[in-house]
């Protein structure tokens, strides 16, 4: 059988178109047949995701999206066909997220879970939405606006506070508080200047003490040797004083002390000479009279010595009378 050359033509053409279709479809990632390892995950918004974008496991590209079906009429449930480039160990529990990029191509992220049990071929993976670098960049922003406004809001009602308690009165006692704090700063340089002079090496008072103390300092040192006599000399009298017998001279005073009071007590009570000579008036006047005639007698010697005493040859002897009591006696 002859096939014609228009026969030849069209399969040609067919055959063509048919591998463009496929090439093309290959290059976006997709397949004639569906084979290999497939998952999927279900979204309310993909962000612009398209088919061929990368599938991402802590950066490592697993696998590409497959297809983008619509099973709702409100466009409320999105599946995403992922085809998987091997077979991968990953967690039930894991989550798929679609990571917008406005400067590159769109990506689904799997956040790897902790359970033990591992997704099969055609199971669904759980989603979460992800905001964009740009809307994380908004939600950043939004809070910080918010109280921005706040910020100034609280600020124009302290500035207005201010306003009202700045009244004329009031400002005119701020300027008086600001001109006695001009006063006391004036008064403050002073007293620095004084200070400064005091500090003054040469001729400032604490420097003159300062040099006053070295002076002290120099005589302590020069007197070292003599200060330390003066404590070995006072080492040792308080020894000797330690070892005197404090306690026994202190009896012995308290002994004399006793038998001093006792005498006085029989001086004062007794029945002995002594005794009656300071408390018998009979024996003070008897001796009294005793001392008195001795007195006359002694007066009378002086007055009359011829009658005791004779030397003279030719004198005659002293007739006169005696005394009978003393000369101070007789003289007014």
């Amino acid at each position: 059988m002859k096939v014609s050359n228009e026969t030849k033509v069209g399969a040609l053409t067919i055959i063509a178109i048919t591998l463009i279709i496929l090439g093309f479809n290959f290059l976006r990632g997709k397949t004639l047949f569906k084979s290999g390892n497939f998952i999927y995950a279900k979204y309310t918004d993909t962000k612009g995701l398209i088919i061929s974008n990368p599938v991402y496991v802590n950066g490592f590209q697993v696998g590409t999206v497959f297809d983008i079906e619509n099973k709702s009429a409100d466009l409320s449930q999105i599946i995403v066909s992922i085809k998987l480039n091997n077979v991968y160990n990953i967690p039930t529990n894991s989550i798929a997220t679609i990571q917008d990029n406005p400067l590159g191509t769109n990506s689904i992220a799997i956040v790897l879970g902790d359970a033990k049990s591992f997704l099969k071929s055609e199971d669904t993976i759980k989603t979460a939405p992800a905001a964009s670098l740009l809307g994380d960049l908004m939600n950043t922003l939004s809070p910080l606006g918010e109280q921005t406004k706040k910020t100034i809001s609280n600020l124009e009602k302290v500035l207005s506070n201010i306003n009202k308690v700045l009244n004329e009165q009031n400002r005119a006692n701020i300027e008086q508080i600001l001109s006695n704090l001009s006063t006391a700063t004036i008064s403050l340089n002073k007293s620095m200047e004084s200070l400064e002079a005091m500090l003054q090496n040469q001729s400032g008072s604490i420097a003159m003490t300062a040099n006053n103390l070295n002076s002290f300092s120099k005589n302590l040192n020069d007197n070292n040797k003599k200060i330390n006599d003066i404590i070995s000399n006072l080492d040792t009298t308080t020894k000797q004083i330690k070892d005197i017998d404090l306690s026994k001279t202190i009896k012995d005073i308290q002994v004399v002390v006793g038998e001093l009071t006792q005498t006085i007590h029989n001086l004062n009570n007794g029945d002995g000479t002594a005794a009656k000579l300071l408390n018998d008036p009979t024996i003070y006047n008897q001796l009294q009279g005793t001392i008195k005639s001795i007195n006359t007698l002694v007066d009378d010697v002086k007055t009359h010595p011829k009658r005791y005493v004779n030397l003279s040859v030719f004198g005659k002897k002293d007739k006169s009378a005696p005394l009978i009591k003393p000369i101070a006696d007789t003289t007014p």
